[in-house]
């Protein structure tokens, strides 16, 4: 791209698969629209559990059928207490048949699942693909200026946010975010091992943190264990063999015997959240717009319904228009907070060993356990919340004519 001015109706800053479904939906939606950033590709053993509706996403933009041949069902998610609390309850497990579906979602790669999004992009005529750092974004009449790395300028009506936990354009536009860090680092890898996972997920609750088993195809899983910084280096640094052992030991060996089938990867925790989802025309999603533990297979799902919600909520003939973000941001204010703060008091419930941090979690566990509308509901809610659904489509401004 030269020095010269390109105007598109959005920019969408940060190629990861959050900003990446977003330039498709904008695409779909009509949209004249710039994917801007550099392509950071990590192969650390991340997967990610699409869950219903951003599976359904996924489909729309025509890159699920290309993902399912890597994808794994999750039929079954399974809780285990396994932090010696003297109000440990049974495990307790949510079943996608209770709820009407075959499975809550599907596993897959990280990297498999942002390389499909991305070749699904670069193949849109719809969609000018720029991949060049931002370095400063600045208001115009009636749009926002991109000032890239290479001296190029975009102009876009609106400009959304996917550049992650340390956003630029959440920076250039003001936005103000709280972040904040837990005693815990996350290792994960992919694991081969002896007995079939049936597509059931298995998260164990340690006093360090949850180590989550998630199927993928064959009899294979992807390992996600959250503990203390100091353990994880250690652990990062053994050789495969031992490493294996370890997960296969921590894991009980309800998978049988394990070994090393991938990358691995560590990632320090923490958490993040934003005084508001939009500002003037900019809007932001993902990890922009909220950071937080893998827990519940909340981050990426969350990310998608952003799109989703800013797809309904944007204005056909100004998509930068007040009105729209105004309707974005109420939308996410609710969804994300909600969120953010269930799985933030799980985490630091599982570092704490009060006593009465351990009734109250061993008692919502019993509760789940035995209710089954109040199980349901919380199955229900953690695939399509109220609040992030409708509530879109009936703010969304009417077009222009």
């Amino acid at each position: 791209m030269d020095s010269g001015l390109a105007s598109v109706d959005i920019a969408i800053v940060g190629p990861g698969p959050v900003g990446t479904a977003a330039a498709l939906a904008s695409a779909q939606a009509g949209f004249t629209v710039a994917l801007v950033g550099p392509a950071n590709p990590r192969h650390d053993g991340r997967t990610v559990a699409v869950m219903d509706r951003s599976w359904q996403l996924l489909d729309q933009l025509g890159v699920a059928s290309a993902l399912e041949p890597e994808a794994a069902a999750l039929n079954v998610m399974r809780l285990v207490d396994d932090t010696g609390s003297l109000f440990r309850r049974p495990p307790t497990e949510f079943r996608a048949s209770e709820i009407g579906l075959d499975q809550f979602g599907f596993n897959v790669e990280t990297a498999t699942l942002a390389k499909a999004l991305l070749a699904a992009a670069e193949a849109d005529s719809r969609i000018l693909r720029v991949p060049q750092a931002v370095k400063a974004l600045e208001v115009s009449d009636g749009a926002r200026l991109i000032r890239l790395a290479d001296g190029a300028t975009i102009s876009a009506r609106l400009v959304v946010g996917a550049d992650g936990r340390k956003s630029v354009v959440r920076s250039e536009a003001g936005i103000g975010a709280r972040d904040w860090s837990y005693p815990q680092s996350a290792l994960t890898t992919i694991m081969r091992h002896s007995r079939a996972h049936r597509n059931v997920s298995t998260e164990f609750h340690t006093r360090r943190g949850p180590c989550t088993t998630v199927p993928l195809p064959g009899r294979r899983s992807s390992i996600v264990w959250m503990m203390a910084p100091d353990d994880a280096e250690r652990l990062m640094a053994q050789d495969d063999a031992a490493l294996a052992l370890a997960i296969e030991t921590r894991t009980h060996s309800i998978l049988g015997h394990m070994s090393l089938d991938g990358p691995r990867g560590l990632t320090p925790m923490g958490g993040l959240s934003v005084e508001r989802f939009s500002a003037d025309r900019v809007a932001l999603i993902g990890e922009a717009a909220h950071v937080f533990p893998p827990i519940g297979a909340q981050g990426l799902n969350l990310g998608m319904r952003d799109v989703m919600a800013l797809r309904e909520c944007l204005d056909q003939s100004d998509p930068g228009a007040a009105t729209g973000l105004g309707a974005y941001d109420r939308n996410r204010s609710s969804d994300v907070r909600t969120r953010t703060g269930a799985v933030d008091a799980l985490n630091r419930s599982l570092l704490s060993d009060m006593l009465p941090v351990d009734f109250a979690r061993g008692f919502g566990l019993l509760a789940l356990e035995q209710i089954g509308p109040l199980r349901r509901f919380v199955m229900r809610q953690g695939l399509n919340p109220s609040s992030a659904a409708d509530p879109a489509r009936a703010a969304r401004p009417s077009p222009k004519t």
